[in-house]
């Protein structure tokens, strides 16, 4: 029998030893930390999950699957990418979790982005586990061609791994309705089956879920809208700006846009505008979802709008802050001055965007703060719906599909929003989040055994 530890000394001791066993991997070293640094009241109210040590297994993935993906590009050259899937926990349900497509795509990010899956997955109330793919090929710039052949490539090995009732991807940066396409058509193939339920994010047209595209940027603006809510506000009238101008940030905009936003800024990787009478989100869904173009070339339509190459969006005065672009966007000092200029709310619509001195920051300002595996929820909890379709052989409308997302994310509001109360810190999201999300999973471990 393991001798007795005070709380915070054994999450000391489980994170150096997260440390040690994945050297190298900073991002999943931080999710990590963030995650079990909250978990000390809930070991001294359930020593079981102490006894049984829960979260050293929660920090081993099941599975770490790294492979190799050859593809010509239209020269005829051979290309050669790496591949990405980390089964990271499956005690609920059959691993669930995005494909990323970006050159920053590496084992640390992946593991990262799937140890924080578990716990948003697990807060949807949904029955799926939580997963996290991709590879370091970027689809930026390549033609439909050479998407085309890569997607194949990295399929033809993947599949082995995938399955309805075993491993659902979905897409995530670098992969959208075309990729999704692509690789569904070399699964189809490979496998000599129509298991519609192994991927989400398809189009409608092809057993997709309505509102898949919406779920996330619509999600994380339900949550502002429920926090805002406990605390006698709105988001009628507010200042907002908006990090990304991809999938998530363009369906954040359009939401807070339909509740009474003016969202007056949003950026790519290049830089940043600023529209002080309002962002036209028609221009913008044009020229990224059609055109495929930078987002720079707003400014050339809209003469009164700024385009600053490199820019901070961060610095530009506002209400309400999403970031919805990618990890470790919003540091400590761009932090500070959301703060300085007035912000009062921000969610979090990608993961893990804001550094941990950011995120120290928004809680001892006292903001309304949704971190990400609660705020950016909508997104798989979609997914799930589309898995539900699919296994009923349905089609449901949009009403009906964003009205259950809806339904979903005030759930998770009000789960976070009580758990945090419950272990002494009211208006906590990040405390409840954790807390939420780590017991139901914790508790579905226990009941499973040591496996």
């Amino acid at each position: 029998m393991e001798q007795r530890v005070p709380n915070a000394a054994r999450i000391e001791r489980i994170y150096g030893q997260v440390v040690r066993r994945n050297p190298g991997e900073a991002e999943f070293h931080q999710a990590v930390k963030e995650v079990i640094e909250t978990l000390a009241p809930v070991l001294a109210k359930y020593p079981e999950y102490a006894e049984h040590k829960v979260i050293e297994r929660i920090c081993e993935p099941e599975r770490q699957l790294i492979f190799r993906v050859p593809w010509h590009d239209d020269r005829g050259e051979v290309q050669i990418s790496r591949g990405f899937r980390v089964q990271f926990n499956s005690v609920l349900g059959p691993y669930k979790g995005g494909l990323r497509f970006h050159p920053s795509v590496y084992l640390g990010i992946v593991k990262f982005l799937g140890f924080e899956q578990i716990f948003k997955n697990a807060l949807t109330g949904m029955p799926i586990g939580g997963a996290k793919g991709g590879s370091d090929f970027d689809p930026k710039g390549r033609s439909d061609a050479e998407v085309m052949r890569f997607c194949q490539s990295f399929m033809t090995e993947l599949h082995r791994h995938l399955g309805e009732f075993t491993d659902v991807p979905a897409g995530d940066i670098g992969v959208g309705a075309r990729e999704i396409g692509y690789l569904f058509g070399q699964y189809k193939r490979m496998t000599n089956r129509y298991e519609s339920g192994v991927l989400t994010g398809k189009s409608p047209q092809w057993g997709g879920s309505l509102v898949r595209r919406e779920a996330t940027g619509y999600g994380t603006v339900y949550f502002v809208e429920e926090m805002l809510r406990a605390r006698g506000e709105s988001i009628d009238g507010k200042t907002c700006v908006v990090s990304g101008s991809g999938n998530v940030a363009i369906y954040a905009i359009e939401k807070l846009q339909q509740l009474g936003g003016r969202v007056v800024a949003c950026s790519d990787s290049n830089g940043v505008i600023h529209h002080a009478r309002g962002i036209d989100l028609a221009l913008v869904k044009r020229l990224k979802e059609v055109e495929r173009r930078r987002i720079a070339d707003y400014a050339d339509v809209h003469r009164d709008a700024s385009y600053v190459a490199g820019g901070r969006l961060w610095d530009i005065p506002c209400d309400i802050a999403l970031p919805c672009a990618t990890q470790n966007e919003l540091d400590e000092a761009a932090a500070r001055r959301l703060v300085e200029n007035g912000c009062t709310a921000i969610a979090e619509g990608a993961n893990m965007p804001t550094t941990p001195g950011g995120v120290r920051v928004f809680q001892q300002s006292g903001i309304a703060y949704g971190p990400g595996k609660a705020a950016n929820a909508g997104g798989v909890a979609t997914s799930a719906l589309e898995m539900q379709q699919n296994a009923s052989r349905d089609a449901w409308s949009f009403g009906h599909t964003e009205q259950r997302l809806h339904d979903i994310m005030s759930g998770i509001h009000r789960n976070c929003h009580e758990a945090a109360a419950e272990f002494g810190s009211p208006g906590n999201y990040v405390l409840g989040a954790n807390i939420v999300g780590f017991r139901r999973v914790a508790d579905a471990m226990l009941a499973l055994g040591v496996i």
